[in-house]
């Protein structure tokens, strides 16, 4: 009966742990909000024409996709909302807040304002 008992606490204990690691992804997958510079996927932090603002507004319109850097790192936007590229687009080489859910390196953006 004891070496059973001692069974069944380990196990549980096992359990619990493995609820913890295969449940940490699909909460870190929530909404998020970044602050950082609205850049295009392409060129990120190093714009090859014009200002960082002329050389964004014209790779976005040769398809490539908005981007936010934050420090050294690169989001690429998604969103099909037109009042949010609005917003993205009057933002090119500025500050921008953007909230979206955040996976790896790709934002599914809900909203976007100018940061303050």
């Amino acid at each position: 009966m004891k070496g059973s008992w001692h069974g069944s606490a380990l196990l549980a204990a096992l359990l619990f742990s493995a609820t913890l690691f295969t449940s940490t992804p699909a909460m870190a997958a929530g909404k998020q909000t970044l602050t950082g510079e609205v850049g295009d996927a392409m060129c990120g932090a190093k714009h090859m024409e014009g200002t960082p603002a002329e050389c964004t507004r014209t790779c976005v319109s040769h398809g490539s996709k908005y981007a936010l850097v934050v420090g050294d790192k690169i989001y690429i936007l998604n969103t099909a909302d037109k009042a949010v590229l609005a917003v993205l687009d009057q933002q090119a080489g500025k500050k921008a807040t953007v909230t979206g859910t955040v996976d790896g390196t790709n934002v599914e953006v809900s909203t976007a304002v100018a940061a303050k």
